[in-house]
Order: structure tokens, then C-alpha cells, then sequence
């Protein structure tokens, strides 16, 4: 099981996505990246989030603030925290 879950808007978030990566890699933290749009696959979000078990999410949306606010607020009991 994966301590934190890297969803990604679309397949264009990538090279952001490989940047948390690197750093989640340089601290041997265990991580799973997806690709998920609360637009267009809002039911492949709620089945990554719900099953993960993960402690952390990072949600990346190039264009669009929706993934992070769907993530967090309708689908974990964790918090949101936006940068």
C-alpha cells in the first residue's frame, strides 16, 4: 500500500506529477500515481481514492481546481491544503 496517491488530471500534468516523484522517491516514501479527471472519469476518482488506503493525496489539474476540491471534500476525511 502506497503512503501517498499522485492523481493527475490528465496525462499533461506528467512532468509536475515526476517532480513529486522525485522528491517522494528522495525520502523512500511509497507512492502510486494515477491519471483521473473529476470531469471526465469522476467514478475512476472515487475508486483510486476510496481503495487506496493512502495517508496523502496530491491532486494536479492543469487547467481546472476541481480534482484537488473533489479528492479532498467529497470522497477522504482528510483536509485540504492548497498552495
Amino acid at each position: 500500500m502506497a503512503q501517498v496517491v499522485i492523481v493527475m488530471g490528465s496525462a499533461t500534468d506528467r512532468p509536475t506529477a515526476q517532480k513529486a516523484e522525485k522528491i517522494l522517491e528522495k525520502f523512500n516514501i511509497t507512492y502510486e500515481t494515477f491519471v483521473a479527471s473529476a470531469h471526465r472519469t469522476p467514478d475512476r476518482v472515487v475508486e483510486i481514492v476510496r481503495n487506496s488506503g493512502a495517508d496523502v493525496f496530491i491532486a494536479l489539474a492543469g487547467l481546472s481546481a476541481a480534482l484537488p476540491g473533489v479528492v479532498a471534500v467529497s470522497y477522504t476525511h482528510l483536509r485540504a491544503h492548497e498552495t
